[in-house]
């Protein structure tokens, strides 16, 4: 995949979308084995030297109920993804992210990587919101 719009037609063709912008894409990724569900964002990233990359990204809970230390330390073992800070509608909340580079990106990455940061980030999500499901 080499393209923004290569990444919205893989994903059309696997997922169903409930936000459609130029360069922004969501849909609910079904959490295997289970019937809980995360929000999963695709949005395009540009570096200060023009590579694009494509951010895989979900909510995990409010960050009034995590410790931003405990984020640093999780980061240090995740292998895939990392714990980051973002707000929605004023709100500062605990995310999952993954950062990839379009010069390496294909389907089979892309599913695998939307597999490890939504299953990582619900299984946090429950831990941290009695089994409530959030994002």
């Amino acid at each position: 995949m080499e393209t923004f719009a290569e990444v919205r037609q893989h994903i059309l063709d696997n997922h169903q979308l409930f936000l459609d912008e130029p360069f922004q894409i969501a849909f609910e990724y079904a959490v295997k084995d289970d019937d809980r569900k995360q929000s999963i964002f695709l949005a395009e990233l540009k570096s200060s030297d023009n590579r694009r990359y494509l951010r895989v990204e979900t909510l995990i809970c409010p960050l009034d109920v995590f410790d931003a230390e405990k984020c640093l330390r999780i980061n240090l073992i995740l292998r895939v993804g990392y714990l980051a800070v973002g707000d929605l509608e004023g709100t500062a909340f605990v995310k999952m992210c993954e950062n990839l580079p379009y010069a390496s990106l294909h389907g089979q990455e892309l599913e695998y990587v939307v597999d490890q940061v939504g299953s990582m980030a619900d299984r946090m999500e429950q831990a941290l919101e009695s089994g409530d499901d959030i994002a």
